[in-house]
């Protein structure tokens, strides 16, 4: 993989049974497919996975740098989970594209 992946994709709401939000940027074609095979490696060279085979990464939206984890779909591709001091920071809202930059840690 790269040193870090690119991509502009829409910011999205997923809503729990129980009214509470989270928000999304999903990660998929080759962007995607990039962070699965690190977290591929990553599993082979450690003997083991993380839970949810999720990755640690660096992730970035305008002047935003934060570290957290992306987890993979079942359709493919990941979700990066944005959160709400980043969305604010950032000034961006559900339906707003967003350009993140992921550097896996």
């Amino acid at each position: 993989m790269s040193e870090s992946v690119f991509v502009v994709a829409p910011l999205w709401r997923w809503t729990a049974k129980n009214g509470v939000s989270w928000f999304f940027v999903t990660i998929d074609g080759e962007e995607g497919e990039e962070l699965s095979a690190t977290e591929a490696m990553r599993r082979l060279e450690l003997g083991g996975q993380r839970g949810f085979r999720s990755l640690k990464v660096e992730a970035r939206i305008g002047a935003t740098v934060w570290q957290t984890s992306c987890f993979p779909r079942d359709e493919g591709g990941w979700l990066l989970p944005v959160k709400a001091a980043v969305r604010k920071a950032e000034a961006t809202t559900e339906g707003d594209p967003v350009a993140v930059t992921l550097r896996p840690l």
